[in-house]
């Protein structure tokens, strides 16, 4: 009898001393995730919602329901889940499910910026029992490692302040490889618009071809095409190559072609930007003087008859002159544009100025290209 009441006391004693999991005793709340509302991220709702449910699994707090199950429920109930992420859509989905809780909340950049929010709804009670909103930099690389913050942010875990001032903060030396992503931007695409010639081009261009003009109106139609070549980008600046060859007047029967490289800087949430640089053009060029009633007279005319000019000897210079041999003439090109955006059509509007002694020139053009953007970060600049 004595052995059997020292083996009772033994085994009471043994259980007593082993360490109470009051965690492990009681049942697990019961979670359920769907979509998250994802904008401008590259990540679709129902992805953001897996990457949320594979990241609360690793918290080992919840039952989360598997996304297999949700699925099978959500079709066997008709859950309309596409743009639930509201308080009353949540708790029915919730009931339907079974869960105890509902986690939802966005994703949304904004330009260098990514907000994330996060709410736990209890299903029983109708109510939203936990928020967090924490603004990140954009850098849909680094997704998971901010879900796992938010997780923990909204269930008051701690959380490694190296790791979310990496993620806010873009200035923070350690976190170089972790900047936001920058659009870049291509405008690459074709390009039209007008010229209009001033001062003595003007004139000449203007005048009929037996005194060397063109016998054209000084105005005239430009089409053409623009590549681009990014070399640098900070923030939402890009700087760039512009490469533009163009055609001008065909119009009006003239084939002028040009060729134009400007050094560029964009600004890429606004759309406005500011390039200058050399352009080559092909005309037709002659030498010769002006005489004194103001007549152009050619360097070839005045030899094949110099009696008719009296005796004078011309001082030549070299002009426009329908009449003349192809030559190959510079310039240097000021211009500032904007780009409208309708969707995903960007809409480019430049003005320019040529300056010239012969007469300044002023043109405008506009293009259009489907948008175009490659994200990097830029750590990735400063590997090349």
């Amino acid at each position: 009898m004595k052995t059997i009441i020292k083996k009772t006391i033994l085994a009471s004693f043994t259980v007593l001393s082993m360490p109470f999991n009051s965690e492990a005793l009681a049942q697990k709340t019961k979670v359920a995730v769907l979509n998250f509302d994802a904008k401008h991220i590259g990540y679709e709702p129902s992805q953001m919602g897996d990457l949320v449910r594979l990241e609360l699994e690793k918290l080992d707090t919840f039952d989360v329901m598997d996304r297999y199950d949700v699925n099978y429920l959500v079709e066997k109930n008709k859950i309309n889940v596409t743009n639930c992420y509201g308080k009353i859509c949540l708790v029915e989905a919730g009931k339907s499910l079974g869960a105890d809780k509902m986690l939802t909340g966005s994703v949304e950049a904004f330009g260098e910026v990514m907000i994330y929010t996060m709410r736990m709804i209890d299903v029983k009670n109708e109510n939203i029992e936990a928020t967090q909103v924490t603004e990140f930099l954009n850098n849909p690389k680094e997704l998971q490692v901010m879900t796992a913050v938010m997780l923990k942010q909204l269930f008051k875990r701690i959380v490694d302040p190296a790791i979310l001032s990496q993620l806010t903060k873009p200035d923070n030396y350690d976190a170089r490889a972790r900047q936001p992503v920058t659009d870049q931007v291509r405008m690459d695409g074709p390009r039209m618009g007008a010229t209009m010639f001033t001062g003595k081009t003007a004139s000449i261009i203007q005048s009929p071809r037996s005194q060397g003009g063109y016998d054209a109106v000084p105005v005239m139609f430009q089409f053409g095409y623009q590549f681009e070549k990014q070399y640098l980008s900070s923030g939402s600046f890009q700087a760039l190559f512009e490469f533009v060859p163009m055609v001008t007047g065909l119009d009006q029967g003239l084939f002028i072609p040009s060729f134009t490289l400007m050094n560029g800087l964009r600004e890429n949430r606004l759309g406005v930007e500011f390039a200058f640089g050399p352009s080559v053009t092909l005309s037709t060029r002659a030498k010769g003087f002006y005489t004194e009633a103001g007549s152009w007279v050619t360097q070839s005319e005045f030899q094949n008859n110099p009696g008719l000019y009296g005796n004078i000897a011309p001082s030549f210079v070299d002009r426009l002159d329908s009449r003349g041999d192809v030559h190959l003439s510079s310039s240097f090109i000021i211009a500032a544009g904007k780009t409208f955006r309708s969707g995903n059509l960007n809409i480019p509007v430049n003005v320019y100025f040529v300056p010239s002694g012969q007469g300044n020139r002023y043109g405008i053009s506009f293009g259009y290209n489907i948008r175009n953007r490659k994200a990097k970060t830029q750590n990735d600049y400063r590997m090349k």
